[in-house]
């Protein structure tokens, strides 16, 4: 909290002294909260929001920016959102309709695990080191299989049981601990289904998949890979956060849909439908 408001107010271009009295309170105050020694209270948090709002300023970028590490040797710093904060050990038990499956979800950056908690009444932001020493990895790349994988973790390929597409899937990560793979946008299980239902071409989908560019997540997928995750920083999000990052959020998924429209219209004719694909199998 003490680097965003830090950063707000250098973002503004004033000293402490302008800071506070445009956001009506003491130099000193200002001065408390950023090195860490008091917080806002909600009111003074609400005017930093709208303070905000009236100078342009994108918190929200700030926010992301403010909350980053850098990597060690062999160990990575991923991050994670927590609805309500992670109680007892690091465990693969996420729900099993996820992108992955059932994991412990971690992004290569502040913005999606952010985003993805924002609505939530008392989320919690961790900073972990995931040691990468002797894990398995299966990375995929943006292409069919990112998407048919999600589709298979996401339960949009039971029409497909029993084809050998479906093994393929449902086979793929056997035997690795971690999986690697792109975060796909809002849009992407909207578009997932109309693959499946015979109305959208694969080009299209990977096209719309990967429109906006969110970074990759890993997934400890085994107990051995979620033992190699170490907490650096937990942080409760504050109000002032949660409200600018909803912001974000509802306005990221609008670009995301408009843009995706643009693609179906663009690539509508190009590609395979879904059917056609399991015919050449």
């Amino acid at each position: 909290m003490k680097d965003l408001i830090k950063a707000i107010r250098f973002a503004a271009n004033m000293n402490q002294e302008q800071f506070a009295s445009a956001l009506g309170t003491t130099p000193l105050s200002i001065n408390r909260w950023e090195n860490g020694k008091t917080l806002p209270n909600r009111m003074a948090q609400t005017q930093l929001y709208n303070f905000c709002k009236e100078h342009a300023i994108d918190v929200a970028q700030l926010i992301i920016d403010t909350k980053a590490y850098g990597d060690a040797d062999n160990k990575l710093v991923l991050y994670h959102g927590s609805k309500k904060g992670i109680v007892g050990d690091i465990a693969p038990i996420s729900r099993d309709e996820c992108d992955f499956g059932s994991g412990f979800y971690m992004g290569t950056n502040t913005l999606q695990p952010l985003t993805l908690v924002c609505n939530e009444d008392k989320p919690k932001f961790y900073t972990v080191e995931l040691d990468l020493t002797g894990l398995k990895m299966l990375t995929v790349e943006i292409g069919m299989d990112w998407a048919m994988l999600i589709a298979y973790y996401r339960k949009e390929m039971e029409s497909a049981k029993g084809t050998p597409i479906y093994e393929k899937y449902a086979h793929m990560a056997d035997g690795y601990d971690v999986i690697i793979g792109y975060i796909a946008n809002d849009r992407m299980y909207t578009e997932l289904s109309r693959f499946f239902n015979r109305t959208l071409t694969d080009v299209a989908l990977i096209n719309c998949l990967s429109a906006l560019d969110l970074g990759k997540q890993y997934v400890a997928i085994t107990e051995k890979a979620c033992k190699q995750i170490k907490i650096l920083k937990e942080e409760p999000l504050s109000q002032l956060e949660l409200s600018l990052l909803k912001d974000m959020s509802a306005e990221r998924r609008k670009e995301g849909i408009t843009l995706a429209e643009e693609i179906e219209v663009k690539y509508r004719r190009e590609g395979k439908f879904f059917d056609e694909i399991l015919k050449g199998e």
